[in-house]
């Protein structure tokens, strides 16, 4: 169901959040030891590490699972319709991952009945390609090199009728539809520089996951 809105580096593969009252949050995981891996694509770069490099925005990126953990949420971007993502958004000054994670849920698809399962041990970083980041550094008058994100796992709660792309209002919309997606799923309809750090988030999470019993159509 798809619903419509109103040259690779050693992942090094770090910690930091404000509480929030809308969302329960669990005891803090065990962290499982680091990992190193490549990409084979020329433009991405991905580095994990235990704490943000310098020249890197900051950011965090949002697992969202369903119910019995066995799909993830992925969304279609409204400005490029073939790219499939993930929740994700800046960390804003002075606010701990954590609470940016649950803002930026919130404010991307109205979410706020879920609760954290795990956090991936680092941040995972990633280069801009050349055209992405002259396009977004315009954009926010910056002069990023990428982005290192710190990934969280959420289990929804609620029912999908809550779900909403307009988000909480207090931001302009990013997606135009939406739909339950496999791990694998979600990392093949990414556009290909963000495909690593999916991966590795995903590995991560892969515990806390459980297998669909019902085939994909």
């Amino acid at each position: 169901m798809v619903v419509a809105a109103a040259s690779a580096r050693c992942l090094v593969i770090v910690p930091h959040s404000r509480p929030a009252a809308a969302l329960r949050l669990p005891r803090r995981i065990t962290r499982p030891p680091l990992s190193c891996s490549t990409s084979a694509s020329p433009l991405v770069t991905v580095a994990s590490m235990d704490a943000p490099p310098q020249g890197y925005r900051t950011n965090v990126g949002i697992c969202l699972a369903n119910p019995s953990l066995t799909k993830i949420f992925s969304a279609s971007r409204i400005d490029i319709p073939s790219a499939w993502q993930m929740p994700q958004g800046g960390i804003d000054a002075g606010e701990e991952p954590r609470a940016a994670a649950i803002r930026e849920l919130r404010e991307e698809t109205g979410v706020t009945s879920a609760e954290i399962v795990a956090e991936a041990p680092n941040w995972l970083t990633y280069d801009f390609p050349p055209d992405v980041r002259e396009k977004l550094n315009a954009r926010w008058g910056t002069d990023w090199k990428g982005q290192a994100q710190k990934w969280f796992l959420f289990r929804f709660t609620g029912n999908d009728d809550e779900i909403n792309l307009n988000g909480d209002g207090s931001e302009k919309p990013e997606f135009a539809e939406w739909t339950w997606m496999t791990p694998q799923e979600v990392i093949e309809k990414a556009v290909e520089f963000k495909k690593p750090v999916y991966e590795e988030a995903l590995k991560h999470f892969t515990p806390y996951l459980q297998s669909d019993p019902t085939p994909s159509s």
